[in-house]
């Protein structure tokens, strides 16, 4: 009887250490050694990009291997538009296979800033902040941390949700009155992933991703020029003129003002051989497509369209919300 109830207080201790609240230091030790020590890794899942009231959603699949090694390919789910940011030995480029285009970058990315759907990026973050706070609900564990978006200074903070299994289950980025920007959740996640040993080249990805692409629909006119919806104080549009080019037209909008700035609507074209631009900036989501963003200027196309803002008076911040006022106002043509 004695030996009964001594096995039965052993199993019951161990049953209550076993039930012990698990603390932010596990978690954090947990999940770190897991991308840490990964060789690779492949994921799956849905993004949202919100603007005021519009929201761009995304399927986004990942690929990284290393060292170095990384495959993103957004997938705009309004049109079925796919851009790959794409980094290997050779550099940064962003693929556009239904233009047969690749933007090749000067970049530190996926380094110089804080990404959303990166798991490295993700841990950088959890590591680098002292004041990361804690939280323990419905068996899962949330960490809120800072963000670094250098483009955007209205994005403060993310919480991450870590699920029972130690996995990322969601990522919601915050602007600094606490409304998600940016909601990532993840569907599948590879940890000991095989690739081909083309995976990650330049001009294979642009090969195979444009034969599943639907081509753009390009123009040569453009029925109507875009205006922004935003504009800095004590500015206004000064002059509108059009140009003709051999296979479209060029539309320049200049603002004056206290905060002068320069915007470019061209029709692009697809060609008919794979062609590499050189691309001043940073790679970065704007809405629905992907962007280049430098201290002056910002580029990127959309449905056809190439637009370009650039000024010597205002910094990427501002240069940011023009250009999102900017799709918004083309979204309602």
């Amino acid at each position: 009887m004695k030996k009964k109830i001594i096995v039965f207080i052993m199993l019951l201790t161990l049953m209550l250490v076993g039930c012990g609240k698990v603390s932010k230091d596990d978690v954090i030790k947990n999940i770190s050694d897991k991308v840490n020590k990964a060789k690779s890794y492949y994921l799956e899942g849905n993004m949202d990009i919100i603007n005021n009231e519009d929201v761009y959603s995304y399927d986004v699949n990942v690929s990284y291997k290393s060292e170095d090694y990384y495959r993103v390919s957004l997938t705009n789910k309004s049109n079925n538009h796919e851009q790959i940011i794409l980094k290997n030995e050779d550099g940064v480029y962003v693929l556009t296979p239904s233009l047969n285009k690749s933007f090749k970058f000067q970049s530190e990315w996926p380094y110089n800033n804080s990404q959303v759907y990166l798991l490295q990026s993700l841990i950088n973050d959890i590591e680098n902040d002292k004041d990361l706070k804690f939280e323990e609900k419905d068996n899962t564990y949330v960490l809120e941390t800072k963000v670094n978006y250098p483009n955007n200074n209205n994005l403060e903070s993310q919480k991450i949700y870590i699920n029972s299994d130690m996995e990322f289950s969601e990522v919601h980025v915050l602007d600094n009155a606490g409304t998600p920007q940016i909601k990532m959740s993840f569907t599948k996640i590879d940890m000991k992933p095989s690739f081909n040993k083309n995976h990650f080249d330049t001009e294979e990805n642009l090969k195979s991703s444009a034969e599943n692409t639907e081509t753009i629909s390009t123009v040569s006119k453009i029925d109507n020029t875009i205006y922004p919806m935003y504009l800095p104080d004590e500015t206004y549009l000064e002059n509108e003129s059009t140009i003709k080019k051999d296979d479209g037209e060029r539309i320049i909008l200049t603002f004056a003002g206290e905060n002068p700035f320069m915007i470019v609507e061209e029709t692009v074209s697809v060609d008919d051989e794979f062609e590499v631009i050189p691309t001043i900036g940073e790679p970065e989501i704007l809405t629905d497509t992907v962007a280049a963003i430098s201290d002056n200027s910002i580029s990127w196309i959309s449905n056809g369209i190439e637009y370009y803002i650039s000024s010597e008076e205002l910094n990427s911040n501002e240069l940011l919300s023009i250009a999102k006022s900017l799709t918004v106002s083309a979204l309602e043509k």
